[in-house]
């Protein structure tokens, strides 16, 4: 486990967003991803009858769609106790293996720290 307060200041940052876009919009997970350039990009659930997409992929895909060629880290505020293997990937094909992925709790505190490879 990585503790919150250990984290750099950037990356403290993805995980507030990350925690306000879930308390903010209402919805299960909330996530922030900083791209090669510093910006960050912040997404909740995508919940549509016709489209499903986690907070994660939402997030790397307005990454995508605003140009970013890479990804720095990532974040995720849920209730779920891992990362699933698709936002991994996600994360993998824009940043890179070594591309980190926090996933904190519903009060921020970092509960993992993996790779996206």
């Amino acid at each position: 486990m990585t503790q919150s307060t250990d984290l750099g200041p950037e990356d403290r940052k993805i995980v507030t967003l990350a925690r306000s876009a879930r308390a903010r919009n209402g919805v299960p997970e909330g996530a922030a991803v900083r791209d090669e350039t510093g910006r960050t990009y912040v997404a909740g659930t995508v919940a549509l009858e016709s489209l499903q997409l986690s907070a994660l992929r939402t997030a790397v895909a307005m990454a995508v769609a605003s140009g970013a060629e890479s990804l720095e880290a990532a974040a995720v505020v849920s209730g779920a106790d891992a990362l699933t293997t698709e936002d991994l990937a996600a994360v993998r094909d824009l940043g890179g293996a070594g591309t980190p992925v926090f996933l904190a709790g519903p009060d921020g505190e970092v509960r993992t720290r993996a790779e996206a490879g």
